[in-house]
């Protein structure tokens, strides 16, 4: 599948202070997701789409994740549609651990991309 037309960057390219929207499952968070995200699955953007254009007021742009890139090119394509300034991260939080980004988790264990 694929989103010509969403703008997309590199997970290295995500500035530090960048305002991160991850889209993944509940599971998938918890395993390891980027500290200072904003966690919300894709299937709940549309009944929550308040809190990102509020967020999204703060920063200058929406980076939104998932496990490789498909849900959140779909959640980006939404989100431009409502006037959010959002961009696809390509290669999504795999490309984000292969980068060296910092990952977190809720677990015990090494936090990681499930």
């Amino acid at each position: 599948m694929h989103f010509a037309q969403v703008p997309a960057v590199d997970a290295a390219s995500v500035p530090q202070d960048g305002f991160l929207l991850d889209v993944r499952e509940d599971d998938e968070w918890a395993a390891g997701h980027a500290e200072g995200a904003l966690h919300i699955p894709m299937g709940l953007i549309p009944a929550r789409i308040g809190e990102v254009t509020e967020a999204a007021a703060e920063a200058d742009r929406v980076y939104v994740v998932c496990r490789v890139g498909g849900r959140s090119a779909r959640v980006t394509q939404y989100l431009l549609a409502h006037g959010v300034d959002a961009v696809n991260v390509d290669g999504g939080m795999l490309e984000w651990e292969a980068a060296g980004r910092p990952l977190t988790g809720d677990g015990d264990g090494q936090p990681r991309v499930i």
